[in-house]
């Protein structure tokens, strides 16, 4: 297992700013932000990245749906910060947006059997 996980921001609204900064301080997270426009998936599939989070208001990168398909550990989080509602692609959803949340979630999301991970994802 990696000791730590690669998390991608996409996007540059307030929001994931502050989440990203928030997730920076949990030394298991490898936290990069990717503005605009989104890399192709082959690009994206290269960064290997566990967790894909953006804002849901701002941006839904088709690529990342894609690479979804191909990687079943992959985890997609969407932030609404109108609702503050978080919807992960593994079928969880949480009413409330903190950064504690989110690092819970990663982190039981990372420790499931593939198996599990891919059932739920699909």
């Amino acid at each position: 297992m990696k000791s730590s996980r690669q998390v991608l921001l996409y996007g540059n609204s307030v929001i994931l700013g502050t989440v990203g900064a928030s997730l920076k301080n949990y030394s298991d997270l490898e936290v990069t932000s990717l503005s605009p426009p989104f890399p192709e998936l082959a690009r994206l599939q290269a960064l290997s990245p566990d967790v894909i989070i953006f804002d849901l208001q701002a941006a839904q990168p088709e690529a990342a749906f894609t690479l979804l398909d191909a990687c079943p550990n992959l985890m997609l989080i969407g932030l609404d910060p109108s609702t503050e509602q978080v919807f992960i692609w593994t079928g969880e959803h949480m009413n409330a947006l903190s950064a504690q949340s989110l690092v819970q979630s990663i982190r039981n999301h990372a420790s499931a059997p593939a198996e599990e991970n891919q059932a739920i994802n699909r």
